[in-house]
């Protein structure tokens, strides 16, 4: 139901007229083409102009998801349209069922139809959610729901199908109107889709949908029969409507035309749910199978071209194109510098901040923290995102999300810097679309650098404790797409614990070889730097037979390490260069794993030439392509270092 509460006007009259427009062409083609062709049949083919109409919310959902748009600004606008449209054609079903009811056996029957859904109704809201919340409440953070209470809910569940199939009603209507009553998100709605989906999406689904396929007999349809025709423009006549009717309001409020067209097909793509409604339409109708038939194959031929029509018509990631230098190259040294870092769990905090800490400087040099909390999307199928310095509670998703707002509460609160401001937000999302709400993000606050947690883990020992394939490819959508500078914060538990510790400065080392992203990394190194607590070390690499060549690639290099020559980085610190020779990409390994182990933190750019002598000969051994060849080297398992590696990639 929080999906209603947050919908904007436009999204209503998208989902409004997307449901409106086909009902009223189509009752318009029942009481005029219907009329001449087939008078005797004019109630059967009422009730299928509501079943065209309908936009079901789950398939909208899954195709979004499918299509990895489900967070993007269309993405939702279609999800909150589609919702609204399901809403109006759940009602007009119900009365539609009503007039039916009273048509068959009388009024008085169809009076105590209706006063039995409004008590299963008062049931609903006034017994049933309190008693969900009760259970949420019952059941310890972190804890799962106790399997009585599931069972429960199960056996309500199944009761209410029977309720309304002895009301005269579908029999999902039950269960549809117990899940909008159920709290989204864990502990409950993510127990109860853990629970069921083992069995409804890899057993029961795929069995529901291949015994209802073979119902269909494509040589049974027949094109001279009337009733065949008639249900061919019917159908035709309903999806023109739906898309035109869909893409008015969308129009209307500016949106681009390809934009709106793919609002439109979004909305007319047809599942599951729709073939649920065609076999209801058949049993309650005794339609015959030429009718079915149609339209199981039509909704074949839908599911098969409208996702490949809406990927061509909509790419989400054209609008972070980086028209706009949004690096810290180009960030002013007195001007603020907006990080946005990505938290996964508790563990990813503890290194973040400790970088955060470096970072904060002073009022000239003011630091926008903007705090990104990950949660996967368990047990709902819309996505959340909750900006915490506004919206202080949000059902279970904020207590979730206590651990990671905390910490960093607390920290801006003991740093008493001016020029510090610290924005806490949590993304409750599906992993493949995880890289929309961190690039949007970014996008709308016009960040410099995304710090983003490496997928790999250490224990305090050193020994690998565990990976997560699904953040590792997080962070390569993130680096293919992102509007501004990216770091990989690869945390081996030395950046952690020194926070934790009464450790008052720590050190930090910028290995450099050269190129845009090395350029990037120096340059948040110096202003590190700034900070009286930090000390630098720069390396630099240098290519030992480039000696006293100079090419227009190389001004930038020696420009950024200028100041950094002459210990001039600003605010009096005090920063230790070097440069070293190498031959080959053997030596640069040999050097950097001698010096792994000297400091708390170490800098390097992702990306560097193809033919640089410094990295010739490592490539092959990488491991990691998100970390580049350094980074690669620096986070082997061969390096018992517990030295953290921040890997740096400017804006593309």
């Amino acid at each position: 139901m929080g999906t209603m509460k947050r919908m904007g006007r436009k999204a209503m009259c998208t989902g409004i007229a997307c449901y409106v427009s086909p009902l009223l062409v189509g009752n318009l083609l029942q009481f005029t083409l219907g009329r001449s062709w087939l008078s005797e049949e004019m109630n059967k083919r009422s009730f299928l102009t509501v079943a065209h109409s309908l936009t079901s919310f789950p398939v909208v959902a899954y195709l979004l998801e499918h299509l990895r748009i489900l967070n993007s600004e269309l993405g939702q606008l279609a999800l909150s349209a589609s919702f609204v449209s399901e809403l109006c054609g759940k009602m007009i079903m119900l009365l539609s069922e009503m007039v039916r009811i009273s048509y068959e056996v009388g009024v008085t029957r169809a009076v105590m139809t209706v006063v039995s859904i409004l008590v299963f109704f008062l049931f609903v809201a006034y017994i049933f959610r309190p008693a969900m919340f009760w259970v949420v409440r019952k059941t310890p953070e972190g804890k799962p729901v106790k399997g009585m209470y599931i069972h429960i809910i199960m056996a309500i569940m199944f009761v209410s199908g029977l309720y309304a199939n002895y009301n005269g009603l579908p029999f999902f209507f039950g269960p549809f109107a117990l899940g909008l009553a159920v709290p989204a998100g864990p502990p409950l709605g993510s127990t109860i889709v853990s629970k069921l989906n083992c069995f409804t999406e890899e057993v029961f689904q795929p069995l529901y949908v291949t015994a209802a396929a073979m119902k269909a007999d494509i040589h049974s349809i027949t094109f001279s029969d009337r009733s065949m025709m008639f249900n061919i423009i019917l159908m035709y006549s309903t999806f023109v409507a739906k898309m035109v009717g869909s893409m008015v309001p969308t129009l209307y409020s500016k949106m681009p035309w390809n934009d709106a067209l793919a609002v439109a097909l979004i909305l007319s793509f047809k599942g599951v749910s729709h073939l649920t409604i065609y076999l209801c339409v058949l049993m309650f109708q005794r339609e015959g199978k030429p009718v079915f038939s149609l339209f199981t194959i039509a909704m074949i031929v839908n599911a098969m071209i409208i996702p490949a029509l809406v990927k061509y018509l909509y790419d989400p990631s054209r609008k972070y194109a980086g028209y706009q230098k949004r690096d810290i190259m180009h960030c002013r040294s007195n001007a603020e510098l907006r990080v946005l870092v990505c938290i996964h769990g508790p563990d990813n905090v503890a290194a973040a901040i400790k970088l955060l800490e470096a970072a904060c400087l002073s009022r000239e040099s003011p630091l926008g923290i903007y705090v990104l909390h990950l949660v996967r999307l368990i047990g709902r199928s819309s996505p959340v995102f909750i900006y915490h310095n506004k919206q202080k509670t949000f059902g279970s998703s904020s207590t979730f999300s206590e651990n990671i707002i905390i910490p960093f509460e607390r920290f801006k609160q003991e740093k008493r810097v001016v020029g510090l401001s610290v924005n806490l937000f949590t993304a409750i999302t599906p992993p493949k679309s995880m890289h929309e709400d961190i690039c949007s993000l970014a996008l709308d606050r016009l960040t410099s650098l995304i710090v983003l947690p490496f997928h790999r883990k250490w224990s305090i020992d050193g020994s690998i404790e565990s990976e997560d394939n699904n953040i590792r490819t997080l962070n390569y959508n993130v680096l293919e797409i992102a509007p501004c500078s990216v770091g990989i914060l690869v945390d081996r538990g030395h950046l952690g614990r020194s926070m934790a510790s009464t450790q008052s400065s720590y050190s930090v080392a910028m290995f450099f070889l050269g190129g845009k992203d090395d350029q990037e990394a120096i340059i948040f190194a110096k202003r590190l730097a700034r900070n009286s607590n930090v000390n630098l070390t720069v390396l630099h690499l240098v290519a030992s037979e480039t000696e006293g060549d100079i090419h227009i690639d190389n001004l930038l290099d020696f420009e950024v390490l200028k100041d950094v020559k002459r210990n001039n980085v600003g605010n009096g610190s005090y920063v230790i260069y070097s440069e070293e020779k190498v031959e080959d990409g053997p030596q640069t390994a040999m050097i950097i794993r001698s010096m792994s182990y000297k400091f708390d933190l170490i800098i390097v750019g992702r990306r560097h030439n193809i033919n640089s002598p410094q990295t010739s000969g490592l490539a092959e051994w990488s491991e990691f392509p998100e970390l580049g060849i350094i980074g690669d080297l620096l986070a082997s398992s061969d390096i018992d270092s517990k030295t953290s590696i921040l890997v740096v990639q400017q804006q593309q």
